[in-house]
């Protein structure tokens, strides 16, 4: 027995002693925020911003939001790594991060049900001609259109992850005949799905909304381009709620200019914030967000965070791990 209190106070005093680091690129007062908020769900837990000399050896776990690069090297005891955003195709792309450490994204009902929401307001938005009506509020123009039932609008939710399908899901519930695609086959109860290029076309070519919400990997990447827009119905809306870097911007302007794209809701750019010369902010029929489809709230996200990190001190998988090979 004294044998085994010895070894509990040990193995206690060694956890103790090892500590968490939120690497971010937060400002003071939005890190201010979720240090209280994750030291709330994580009272066990030394959680620190910075790591001072000597400490690097102490540090095993990493929770980060678009950290600078290299601020995960030199930790040599880093077991696991938790991101605080649903993508992690920036954190992927630092050539420093560890390949051999587990990392996490962010999954949480809260930031699904914002991201389901941000996709209903802007497929009834299109279906309904809301866009149109607002232009025509600012011209002084009374002039009501007819109007349209929402199974007559076909709409594509291409991605079918946590937020895909609940936005989906969220858009058949409204009425709307909605088809999923993916990279890979994924049925979702009470929806037609598919996979695969060949499949793709033909979504494409079918739907009047597009919505998408895939991860982006070196398969995706560029993905609506010039050949795209083209094998897209003529008039179709984008709703691009995923990366800036899926849409070919020049490409689209000239699709939006020809006609061949009726309307695109853009939440996310190649280039974040978007420059005050782009012309999306002027186009007539471009709808720009300032990628706020669905933020993280830290108040759920801080509960997710510490549900993997009691996992990992119990030696137990924690969940959501990102699979490197495919990028997600």
């Amino acid at each position: 027995m004294v044998i085994l209190s010895y070894i509990v106070e040990v193995q206690s005093a060694t956890l103790a002693r090892m500590l968490t680091v939120l690497a971010t690129d937060f400002s003071e007062e939005e890190q201010a925020r979720w240090l209280a908020l994750l030291r709330d769900a994580m009272p066990g837990e030394t959680l620190v911003t910075e790591v001072g000399a000597g400490r690097a050896t102490d540090v095993d776990i990493a929770i980060v939001a678009n950290p600078p690069s290299g601020a995960l090297a030199g930790l040599p005891q880093l077991r696991f790594v938790q991101s605080l955003w649903a993508g992690v195709d920036r954190l992927l792309a630092d050539p420093t991060l560890p390949a051999a450490v587990p990392l996490a994204r962010m999954v949480d009902p809260a930031m699904n049900e914002a991201m389901a929401q941000t996709a209903l307001w802007a497929v009834l938005s299109l279906h309904r001609g809301f866009f149109d009506y607002a232009e025509q509020q600012r011209a002084a123009n009374w002039q009501p259109h007819a109007q349209r039932r929402a199974d007559e609008v076909a709409v594509a939710v291409l991605g079918l992850g946590q937020m895909g399908r609940t936005a989906a899901s969220r858009l058949a519930a409204n009425g709307y005949p909605v088809t999923g695609w993916g990279t890979r086959d994924t049925p979702v109860a009470s929806l037609r799905t598919c996979a695969g290029d060949a499949a793709l076309a033909s979504v494409l070519a079918e739907a009047e909304v597009v919505v998408n919400l895939l991860p982006l990997t070196p398969a995706t990447r560029g993905l609506f381009d010039a050949r795209r827009f083209a094998g897209m119905r003529r008039g179709a809306a984008l709703v691009n709620l995923a990366r800036g870097a899926h849409v070919v911007e020049a490409d689209l302007l000239a699709a939006l200019d020809s006609g061949q794209i009726g309307r695109a809701v853009l939440d996310v750019f190649e280039s974040e914030p978007l420059p005050a010369s782009h012309p999306f902010w002027r186009h007539p029929r471009v709808t720009v967000l300032p990628h706020a489809a669905a933020l993280t709230d830290p108040r759920s996200a801080a509960r997710v965070v510490a549900a993997n990190v009691r996992a990992v001190r119990a030696g137990a998988a924690p969940q959501h791990l990102v699979d490197r090979t495919r990028g997600y």
